[in-house]
């Protein structure tokens, strides 16, 4: 998979912070609603329980505060945001280990200390500040947008563990939505194919003939959150195809062996 060589969207950082608030103010209203059977339930994350879920939900919004209150690292240069997403699987056993050790005994207070935390933190924020990440430096502006794909993401395994029915808030579903979608026109590069995801993102990707005009041969169709699981791992291509929560016409309109985009 080839880096990704610039910046295909630009997303608005005011929109983009206030969207991660109110996307972390469902998941709070929810979670400390729980009980504590519901917290101690399973999840389809392996052996994470519900609990475990909570507090790596605080945490991916903790790390906002956490990283702007650490040192800049002078001479890096940003990552893509559209790298993103392909560097989270080799991130995948550190985060379960931190999130294995996260103190999740008050969920309550844990959520209104990150909420107080992340408002505190980015009141003076620029976004073109650089935050030092393991795997590189990102600027806040895009990390922001990373964030909303966590929640997103992690709202849904909420949801489909406990039934809270955690509503998504549009501008965090519309990010998560948009750079998934251009992930996949950077994974596969081309015009064979256009990926419509309503009513958030249009992609063209897959190499072959280029659409110009008219109805395109090859078109994939799904809504927002079943586009999402397909992108991690959540939701199998034949499957959805089977129930109908996927449309595929053309013989390009194949997307198996590109999916999943993140582990």
């Amino acid at each position: 998979m080839p880096p990704a060589k610039k910046r295909t969207r630009r997303y608005d950082s005011a929109r983009t912070r206030a969207a991660v608030l109110a996307q972390f103010a469902h998941v709070r209203e929810a979670v400390v609603a729980l009980t504590p059977e519901q917290l101690d339930g399973p999840t389809r994350l392996g052996e994470w329980t519900v609990r475990d879920l909570a507090a790596h939900l605080a945490w991916m919004v903790d790390s906002v505060p956490q990283l702007l209150a650490a040192p800049e690292r002078p001479g890096q240069d940003p990552l893509a945001l559209l790298d993103w997403p392909f560097m989270t699987a080799g991130a995948a056993e550190r985060i379960d280990e931190h999130t294995r050790g996260l103190d999740a005994s008050d969920l309550p207070g844990l959520y209104a200390r990150v909420a107080d935390d992340y408002e505190r933190a980015l009141a003076e924020a620029s976004e073109d500040r650089l935050l030092p990440l393991s795997f590189g430096a990102m600027t806040v502006g895009d990390f922001l947008v990373t964030r909303t794909v966590e929640l997103v993401v992690h709202t849904d395994d909420l949801n489909a563990a406990t039934g809270a029915g955690v509503p998504f808030e549009r501008q965090a579903l519309a990010a998560c939505t948009r750079l998934l979608a251009d992930a996949l026109a950077a994974k596969a590069p081309g015009g064979a194919v256009e990926v419509r995801i309503p009513p958030y993102a249009v992609v063209q990707c897959v190499e072959g003939p280029r659409h110009t005009r008219g109805t395109p041969p090859n078109v994939v169709e799904t809504d927002p959150l079943t586009w999402i699981r397909l992108a991690t791992g959540r939701a199998e291509w034949a499957k959805e195809l089977e129930g109908a929560r996927v449309g595929a016409s053309g013989e390009r309109a194949d997307l198996k062996d590109l999916l999943p985009l993140m582990g």
